[in-house]
């Protein structure tokens, strides 16, 4: 792993919760208050806890196992495991997993694909069905 890749893990490891949740919110509002987050990029695990506005239940979803992948032409992104305590939205999450996604080769982002796509390497797994 390049130097650049270990500084950004880093980053990510010792990046307050209280921070994310406060950039989270700031990003979400009017929508959902975001009540927790966990990332987890060692073991490729996210975990939310959200309440969307005009809810009283919070939504709790646990992402596993994610990936952006290059095929030597486009960057792809691949979730195998998610699932959330409501079964519409578990019902919903596995309409998207164990797919590859095409990533847009935006401008903006092309300088950073690279950097994401190391972080984020794709573990050997489940064959994808291409979307």
């Amino acid at each position: 792993m390049s130097l650049k890749a270990s500084l950004v893990r880093t980053a990510v490891k010792w990046t307050p919760k209280a921070l994310m949740l406060w950039v989270g919110n700031r990003v979400l509002t009017g929508i959902a208050r975001l009540g927790d987050i966990q990332i987890d990029l060692d073991h490729r695990q996210i975990y939310m806890r959200t309440t969307l506005v005009g809810e009283a239940e919070p939504i709790e979803v646990w992402l596993e196992d994610f990936a952006v992948g290059h095929d030597g032409q486009t960057h792809y992104a691949i979730l195998r495991q998610a699932r959330a305590n409501k079964p519409w939205l578990t019902n919903l999450l596995g309409r998207i997993t164990h797919r590859a996604f095409p990533i847009p080769d935006l401008p903006q982002l092309r300088p950073h694909m690279a950097l994401v796509t190391e972080l984020l390497k794709e573990q050997p797994g489940a064959p994808l069905r291409l979307r």
